[in-house]
């Protein structure tokens, strides 16, 4: 693959909103899908699978229907659960202006990818995450597929420690990620992060951090603000700070004794500090990001401005090097044996070429954010599986959860295609292509053709307490070791003095 084309991963045409791209969602309440090579993330056979109602019902070498069930010929291609995008933002208000895809557009540009689920982030409102969540409920009325939250905590008092119980009993949440970016608007410092660690070890909720220090990004912006010659964002912030601040996460949440997500891992730096943390025993996952895995920062050298701006995220697209130890990373082996980085989400957070000129006379304020929602199945299956470094099981673990629902893709790994700006949906060629997409049941994308509808999708509710709590407290706590703090000290406070 020409990573010439690879970088066009970013264009940022929202074109999913032209009506000729969208039919009637599909009524069939009966499908066969027959002779694909059926995979999970532990095996793979081939055989035929029979869906009714929106349920797999049955997976068998050969099954025989009646005239009434729709039939897919998959033989040769591969049956897959449909993906999972953890990390993403639409209909986003962010640095002045808001992300170009709504729930509806970016949910039909994830079908078409291959996508079937996506976690969205609420920000919240004025402070309040019932506000906040509020807000997002209402722009999701018109999704199109299965939904999820999480929820951002960017202050801390009281009042937000409520807020986040009642996220967990009554909403539906269990992750809360925290920014250690964004100084003067999103970050919050180590004394609330350690409390509101403590606050998901509670709830059994799952702590999510953006890894950077904020402090030492604020004060590079500063120094370089009038240096800037198209080659900006390298200089603000370096690999250095996204690892000494994951580092930090890590200890933090080892000290309160949590689990904790590290969202778009974009370093080596970050990587390395993962796997320390995970050889050690402590439960820690990386998240890496499609466009992390594909480029490289070159492109934020580009002498075009709008070329540079389309590639500006936090944390930025790293040197050439990143990139393949972040593919390495996710791979398993006999010197490796258990994967640094456990999924591939997107930190899908798409701004056209308008909006990145905002900053055109000051580079702070370019709109940070990539896409690849729908680029990421494709991605993933052209720079891993080609490439030898997984197998087509570890796919489906990198990419997708496993269940009953019908949310089913059937890829074609013979199939090279180009994806382009016209007919966007980005621009790369690629092997491997998402043929077929049912959601619910649904045939959803197959023939180029989208089949969806407003209304259709779901929100999933996600339980307190996961796999990832269980038996944390036999590891012990430091945090419990401590003597009790006087009565109206912090605990920040109280460390200080022991």
């Amino acid at each position: 693959m020409a990573m010439g084309l690879m970088s066009q991963l970013l264009l940022l045409a929202s074109s999913l909103s032209r009506s000729n791209q969208f039919c009637d969602a599909g009524t069939s309440s009966k499908l066969l899908i027959k002779g694909g090579t059926v995979v999970n993330a532990h095996h793979q056979q081939v055989a035929d699978v029979y869906v009714e109602d929106g349920i797999i019902v049955s997976i068998k070498s050969t099954i025989m229907v009646g005239d009434e069930v729709t039939v897919i010929d998959a033989t040769g291609k591969f049956v897959m659960p449909g993906g999972t995008d953890p990390h993403t933002h639409l209909e986003f208000e962010f640095m002045g202006t808001e992300t170009v895809d709504g729930f509806f557009g970016g949910q039909a540009a994830a079908l078409a990818g291959g996508t079937t689920m996506h976690i969205d982030f609420v920000i919240p409102r004025k402070g309040s995450l019932t506000a906040g969540i509020e807000a997002y409920e209402k722009k999701a009325r018109k999704s199109c597929m299965d939904y999820g939250f999480h929820i951002a905590i960017t202050k801390w008092d009281e009042t937000m420690s409520r807020e986040m119980e009642l996220m967990v009993k009554e909403k539906g949440t269990n992750s809360f990620k925290f920014f250690m970016a964004y100084k003067g608007a999103l970050m919050i410092n180590d004394e609330f992060l350690l409390e509101g660690f403590k606050k998901c070890k509670s709830l059994g909720a799952l702590a999510m951090v953006h890894a950077e220090n904020g402090d030492a990004v604020d004060e590079g912006q500063k120094k370089n603000y009038r240096t800037w010659n198209n080659c900006f964002i390298c200089f603000y912030e370096p690999h250095q700070l996204e690892g000494e601040a994951t580092a930090r996460a890590i200890h933090l949440a080892d000290f309160v004794n949590t689990p904790l997500y590290v969202v778009h891992v974009m370093s080596i730096d970050a990587m390395e500090e993962i796997a320390k943390a995970r050889k050690s025993g402590q439960r820690v996952i990386g998240e890496p990001v499609a466009s992390g895995l594909a480029l490289d920062e070159s492109w934020l050298w580009h002498p075009d401005f709008e070329t540079a701006a389309k590639q500006v995220m936090s944390p930025p697209i790293r040197k050439r090097g990143h990139d393949k130890a972040l593919q390495a990373s996710l791979s398993t082996g006999v010197l490796v044996p258990f994967t640094t980085l456990q999924l591939v989400g997107t930190d899908r957070c798409a701004f056209n070429s308008t909006q990145k000129a905002l900053g055109i006379d000051d580079f702070q304020k370019i709109p940070n954010g990539v896409n690849g929602i729908e680029e990421r199945m494709h991605l993933v299956w052209d720079i891993m599986v080609e490439s030898v470094q997984i197998s087509v099981t570890d796919y489906v673990r990198l990419t997708s959860t496993n269940g009953s629902d019908a949310d089913i893709i059937i890829l074609n790994p013979n199939s090279s295609f180009e994806i382009t700006a016209k007919s966007h949906h980005s621009k790369l060629d690629t092997n491997g292509k998402v043929e077929v997409t049912i959601a619910g049941g649904r045939v959803v994308w197959e023939n180029n053709e989208l089949k969806v509808a407003h209304g259709t999708g779901r929100y999933i509710k996600m339980p307190p307490f996961s796999y990832l709590s269980d038996g944390i407290d036999k590891k012990g706590c430091l945090l419990s070791k401590l003597p009790p703090s006087p009565s109206g000290e912090s605990q920040i406070q109280h460390l200080k003095s022991f």
